[in-house]
């Protein structure tokens, strides 16, 4: 709020000033390529966690194979930690050493 005097000089006038608030920052949510993990359960991960279809999952699971790494999707920092936290503990549960991390974009 913003103070100044009025034009008689007597009394205070309060002017409201709007906030500007930045977005939440947001966060990438990665998969990271291993020797162990077969292509099929990423592409699993990718639909169940990330609801991606069949064909843009299998695009995915691919650039992980090949670049060692590739983006699930981009949230902000809850959800990204829930879904990686998710996915750590489904391939964990079926005795895969498949890692989900996340990073500030």
């Amino acid at each position: 709020m913003a103070t100044r005097k009025d034009e008689s000089g007597n009394g205070v006038v309060l002017e409201t000033s709007k906030a500007r608030t930045a977005p939440p920052p947001m966060y990438k949510v990665m998969l990271l390529n291993d020797d162990y993990t077969p292509m099929d359960f990423v592409v699993v991960v990718l639909q169940k966690f990330f609801n991606l279809d069949r064909e843009r999952a299998t695009v995915v699971m691919l650039q992980v194979h090949r670049e060692g790494r590739g983006v699930c999707g981009v949230y902000p920092r809850d959800v990204a930690a829930t879904k990686k936290e998710q996915v750590n503990t489904f391939a964990r549960q079926h005795q895969h050493p498949l890692v989900c991390v996340m990073e500030e974009n």
